[in-house]
């Protein structure tokens, strides 16, 4: 009887630890950076499996750092989403976004260094320099290998980057496509150190619903007008309701659409004011899938001369310069 009872006891014991283990929970922070239009926020999107960020296809869409929080299974990793850092600092949008890019990678856990494909140039070097600055472990991720024709450059590419730097680990991948995201999400998840949970498990992010209505309409003016309207161009909310009614939860969103020129006002209303009419409707269906409510958006265009370059003016439309 002693022997098997001494045989069975330790079994008893590692069942206790693993039990408790499994219990535990854990939460961190985890920087997204690199230079402008490599796809951040949409590789935040994607692993936060729903649309947090906007996107567009110009270069520094993002200008604020933005979290996404993902808790799944016990453990919450809180992605910082970054503006692009960019070696042009002409005016004081451009040095705020720079700022709140860099003040990014103190007290986090770990980084994700997102490079574009094959490219590399002065600003993805600059971005290197600023993340071996931080204690903590680096990952970089080749996005967009989708778009690589000749599939026979990436090796060598990867083993040459990989030299930049001891990284954590190097993983080529699509954000859009969902390339090795379940691969990059994993090497991401084993960083995470025990710790208390920061956030509600339902929370998506410390961003305000204002703050959200504001970057959906922005985005979708980016989107429409291309190369037409330089980047002095934002978005104040100027009426934010929410009321409960018989038929369901209705948003009424008033949203003024700064530009600095006369000219500029013109091309985001269009002939007829059908600019700015699809415009309005393309942020409506964004609203109304993210707060998951009817939403009545209302648009108007105003000339704010030198917003961009006026840190007043920019602290006034929440570009927070206490970063």
């Amino acid at each position: 009887m002693t022997s098997d009872a001494n045989r069975e006891e330790p079994a008893a014991h590692e069942f206790s630890l693993a039990d408790s283990a499994s219990k535990l929970s854990r939460c961190g922070y985890v920087a997204i950076v690199g230079r402008p239009n490599v796809g951040k926020s949409t590789l935040l999107n994607h692993l936060l499996g729903q649309k947090l960020s906007i996107t567009s296809r110009r270069p520094q869409t993002t200008r604020h750092q933005v979290l996404g929080i993902k808790t799944e299974q016990g453990v919450q990793t809180v992605y910082v989403d970054t503006p692009g850092m960019h070696k042009v600092q002409k005016k004081a949008i451009n040095r705020y976004m720079n700022k709140a890019a860099s003040s990014a990678l103190t007290g986090i856990d770990a980084i994700v260094f997102v490079v574009d494909r094959l490219t590399w140039n002065e600003e993805d070097q600059m971005v290197l320099d600023k993340v071996k600055g931080a204690r903590c472990p680096v990952i970089l991720a080749l996005n967009k290998v989708d778009k690589i024709t000749d599939k026979g450059q990436l090796i060598p590419h990867l083993e040459s980057l990989s030299a930049n730097m001891d990284f954590h680990g190097v993983i080529p991948i699509s954000a859009q496509h969902g390339h090795n995201l379940k691969q990059l999400d994993e090497m991401i998840t084993r960083l995470i150190p025990e710790a208390v949970h920061h956030f509600p498990e339902d929370q998506l992010t410390d961003r305000s619903s204002r703050f959200l209505a504001a970057e959906l309409v922005r985005e979708k003016v980016m989107r429409q007008l291309g190369d037409e309207l330089p980047y002095e161009v934002t978005v104040e909310i100027e009426e934010f309701k929410h009321e409960l009614r018989p038929k369901g939860p209705l948003f009424t969103i008033s949203a003024l659409i700064l530009v600095e020129r006369a000219g500029q006002k013109a091309i985001v209303i269009g002939e007829g004011g059908a600019r700015l009419k699809k415009i309005g409707q393309e942020a409506r269906k964004d609203m109304e899938h993210l707060f998951d409510s009817k939403v009545m958006l209302n648009l108007w265009v105003k000339v704010k001369a030198g917003w961009s370059d006026d840190e007043r003016a920019l602290k006034s439309l929440g570009y927070d310069h206490n970063l």
